[in-house]
């Protein structure tokens, strides 16, 4: 949990297959992962990678002796609930939604050993949403993981671009740097845009080159267009890429309704703010951002 991922071994140490193992293999990056310990359902995660190939890590130690030391490594955000739960209190609930095979849990609520990771389906996914309530949806605002990597489409618009032969190769380098705030992209919003607009701080090692419009979403054109980035300090990037925040053409700082105001507090952002006004090209960017990326109710 605290180390941001989940292994298991490929097999037991016997070679002997088991179903909790391969599952492992199926994750795909933006799965929820729902983290059960000391028969409470403790946390959520968001997976940011694909399942690689890891030997155990040092840091199980004995533990798992009768494992194979080759496995898959999955990279997670997680983060705490506000209120952990446990599944047996549900049981009511629960049993008649549990899996027919390799359920992580018995119709009791109690845990099964070697349960390492199960797939949950839909009819049980809901139930355990309903549980949760708005603790749910609270945590995962909270978790702070990487959609670069995790973010499948923009994956697949960068495999599609780098195989692209009507463009030379060096334009093909420029956009794909254009994806990470780099390149010609960042130079170009840094000649429009000096500062953070939220935090003030023109240190532009520190700030990051932000698309509005984002990448995988944006033409050639727009993936290297200056008015289509802002630079923000990271903290705020993070908010801005997310769809936590966004902006008025006027520069009125717009927030979605699944931001909790407690990261503003931490932030030091004033909720009221405003940022200043942006070019016409720049607020045309930012009604799709308002409209596509900011997170509704």
């Amino acid at each position: 949990f605290h180390g941001g991922f989940i292994w298991s071994p490929k097999a037991n140490a016997n070679g002997a297959r088991n179903q909790f193992y391969e599952n492992l293999a199926e994750v795909s990056p933006g799965d929820v992962i729902l983290s059960y310990a000391n028969a409470h359902v403790q946390g959520i995660g968001v997976a940011i990678s694909r399942a690689e190939t890891c030997p155990k890590p040092n840091a199980f130690g004995a533990r798992g002796d009768y494992w194979s030391h080759d496995g898959w490594k999955v990279n997670v955000e997680f983060h705490n609930l506000e209120r952990p739960f446990r599944p047996r209190d549900f049981a009511d609930l629960l049993a008649p939604v549990l899996p027919e095979k390799y359920s992580p849990i018995t119709k009791e609520g109690n845990g099964l050993q070697g349960a390492y990771l199960a797939a949950v389906p839909v009819s049980m996914a809901e139930v355990l949403l309903q549980i949760m309530g708005s603790d749910f949806d609270n945590t995962l605002a909270l978790i702070g993981a990487n959609t670069d990597e995790w973010d499948e489409e923009a994956n697949k618009a960068e495999d599609q671009l780098k195989s692209r032969n009507d463009i030379p190769v060096m334009e093909i380098h420029q956009l794909v740097k254009a994806r990470r705030g780099q390149g010609l992209f960042k130079s170009n919003v840094r000649m429009i845009e000096r500062k953070c607009r939220v935090t003030n701080l023109d240190l532009q090692q520190h700030l990051v080159a932000s698309h509005i419009k984002p990448w995988a979403k944006s033409s050639d054109a727009e993936k290297i267009d200056g008015s289509n980035g802002l630079l923000l300090s990271p903290h705020v990037d993070h908010l801005f890429d997310r769809g936590y925040i966004s902006f008025k053409g006027n520069g009125q700082l717009v927030l979605s309704p699944k931001l909790q105001y407690r990261v503003l507090d931490a932030w030091k952002i004033d909720p009221d703010t405003n940022v200043g006004n942006f070019s016409k090209e720049q607020a045309n960017y930012l009604e799709y951002h308002r409209d596509v990326i900011l997170l509704a109710s």
